[in-house]
C-alpha cells in the first residue's frame, strides 16, 4: 500500500515572499521552495517566467509553477520509495529516449537540406492514373459558386442577374454589390468542395446528383433570414472517383513522403556499408 502522498506536503515549504532569502546554506540562501533536500533556485524561477509579464501576473505565475514543482518532486519522491531498484533503473530507457532524439534530430535536418520538393504535374498525373482506385471519394463533393444576401437586402434581383450573367462589367458590378450587401459569397468554383461543408452555409440538402445531371445547375433559395444565389459546376457523390484537382495536394504531400522515406533508408544502407568497408563495423557471430 503506498503511503498518502498528502502525508509529505508538510515537507514542503513555498515562500509568499518569492525571493526572500532563507536559512540553512547555500542552496537554502537563493531558494525559492524546497521538497526535502531539493531547492528550486530563484535563478531557476526567473528563467521559467515568460517575458512581458505584469508584477501581478508574473507573481500569480511563480506561485503556480512553484506548486507544480513541488508536487513534481514529491512524486518523484514517493516514485523513489515504492519502486524496486530494477524499477528505478531506467538508464537504459534513458538511452534508448536521447538516441531515438539524436536520429530523429539529424534525419530532419537531413530532410531539411537534401530533400527536392518539387514535384511536378507530370508526377502527381502519373501518381492519380497509377493509384486511381486509392482515390475513392468518402463524401460527396462540389463545385458552385453562391451568393447569400440578407432577405431585405436592396437591389436582390439586380445582383441575381448580374450572377448569371458572362459578362465582365456585370462580374464588375456583382463584386462591387457582394462587398456593401453580401453575408457570404464565393464567385469562382475553381475547387472541389465537401458537401457537408457547403450544407452549413447554403440550405441545398435535396441537391443530388440527379438534380446534376437535369441541367438544374441554377437556384435561387430563399428562406426565412436570406436569399441564396447559387451556381453548381460539377457534383460527385461518394464512391465515385475523386478528381484530380481534389487530391493534387495529398498526391503532392505522398511523394514528397514517399522521397523522404527512401532519402533517410538510403542514408542508413549507405551509412551501414561505409562502415562495413572501412571495417567500423563487424559481424562477429552469425
Amino acid at each position: 500500500m503506498f503511503p498518502v502522498l498528502s502525508r509529505l506536503s508538510a515537507f514542503i515549504w513555498v515562500p509568499f515572499l518569492l525571493f526572500t532569502a532563507c536559512g540553512g546554506g547555500e542552496d537554502a540562501d537563493n531558494a525559492v521552495a524546497r521538497v526535502y533536500d531539493n531547492y528550486l533556485s530563484q535563478a531557476e524561477l526567473r528563467e521559467a517566467i515568460p517575458y512581458g509579464l505584469s508584477a501581478t501576473d508574473s507573481a500569480a505565475w511563480a506561485k503556480e509553477y512553484i506548486a507544480q514543482w513541488a508536487r513534481k518532486q514529491l512524486l518523484i519522491r514517493q516514485a523513489e520509495n515504492n519502486l524496486t531498484a530494477e524499477q528505478l533503473d531506467v538508464s537504459q530507457q534513458l538511452e534508448d529516449y536521447r538516441a531515438s532524439l539524436l536520429i530523429y534530430a539529424y534525419e530532419r535536418e537531413l530532410v531539411r537540406q537534401k530533400l527536392d520538393t518539387i514535384v511536378s504535374e507530370a508526377e502527381i498525373e502519373a501518381y492519380y492514373k497509377n493509384n486511381l482506385a486509392n482515390f475513392q471519394l468518402k463524401n460527396s463533393i462540389i463545385r458552385l459558386r453562391y451568393l447569400k444576401l440578407p432577405g431585405n437586402s436592396p437591389n436582390a434581383e439586380k445582383a441575381g442577374n448580374w450572377f448569371r450573367s458572362n459578362s465582365d462589367a456585370d462580374r464588375v458590378k456583382l463584386e462591387q454589390y457582394c462587398q456593401m450587401y453580401a453575408v457570404n459569397y464565393l464567385l469562382n468554383d475553381n475547387n472541389w468542395l465537401l458537401f457537408q461543408d457547403v450544407l452549413k452555409e447554403i440550405p441545398i440538402q435535396d441537391y443530388s446528383a440527379e438534380n446534376f445531371q437535369r441541367n438544374q445547375r441554377y437556384l435561387d433559395i430563399k428562406d426565412k433570414d436570406y436569399r441564396y444565389f447559387v451556381s453548381i459546376s460539377g457534383f460527385l457523390i461518394e464512391t465515385s472517383n475523386a478528381p484530380l484537382s481534389f487530391e493534387r495536394e495529398n498526391i503532392r504531400n505522398i511523394i514528397l513522403n514517399k522521397r523522404k522515406i527512401k532519402l533517410v533508408e538510403t542514408m542508413q544502407l549507405d551509412l551501414y556499408n561505409d562502415a562495413l568497408n572501412e571495417k567500423n563495423v563487424e559481424i562477429l557471430k552469425p
